[in-house]
């Protein structure tokens, strides 16, 4: 990673700002072009192993490409915001993002309906306690991506350019 001062190493933050976003994109091989598809997910945490889990149709691109090979990318962000820095006439992006590699496994029967149950419908406060068509697990895909690696950075609103401009006016104008 060139920017270190923006990577992110402490594995609990780095669980912190998934469980802020709500998509995870998977670049999957299809050829000369990757094929990238945003997602909802679940995720579990075991020691330092991270499992996402991601459901979607038994049939189209996605579940081709998946089972054609067992491997994707991923990618994960939150949006902090533009900063326009005008003593240094200089723009930058504030963000949160973890991304990595990881292989895909399906799931089937007991498996199945456990990752369903368990952690794809508890992630959320409202299909905690949800009643939702039990019929529909049989032409479900889930998919389980075992983290691979994994990098997390962050800019942080009031990262270092603006504290640099603090820095310059304190010499400019002291107290």
């Amino acid at each position: 990673m060139r920017r270190k001062d923006r990577e992110v190493t402490d594995f609990e933050t780095i669980l912190s700002i998934i469980d802020e976003c709500n998509i995870i994109r998977i670049g999957l091989a299809d050829g000369d072009f990757p094929y990238i598809v945003p997602l909802n997910f679940a995720y579990t945490a075991a020691g330092k192993q991270i499992e996402f889990y991601v459901h979607g149709a038994m049939a189209g691109r996605k579940y081709e490409l998946m089972n054609k090979n067992k491997k994707c990318s991923f990618e994960m962000d939150i949006p902090l915001g533009m900063d326009c820095i005008a003593e240094r006439k200089d723009v930058t992006m504030r963000y949160k993002c973890v991304m990595g590699t990881a292989d895909i496994t399906f799931l089937d029967g007991d498996e199945k309906q456990s990752a369903i149950d368990n952690i794809i419908m508890n992630r959320y406060e409202e299909t905690r306690n949800f009643d939702y068509n039990r019929k529909t697990v049989a032409v479900t895909a889930v998919a389980k991506l075992t983290v691979i690696d994994l990098t997390a950075k962050v800019n942080p609103v009031g990262g270092r350019a603006q504290s640099d401009i603090k820095q310059k006016a304190n010499l400019l104008f002291p107290n």
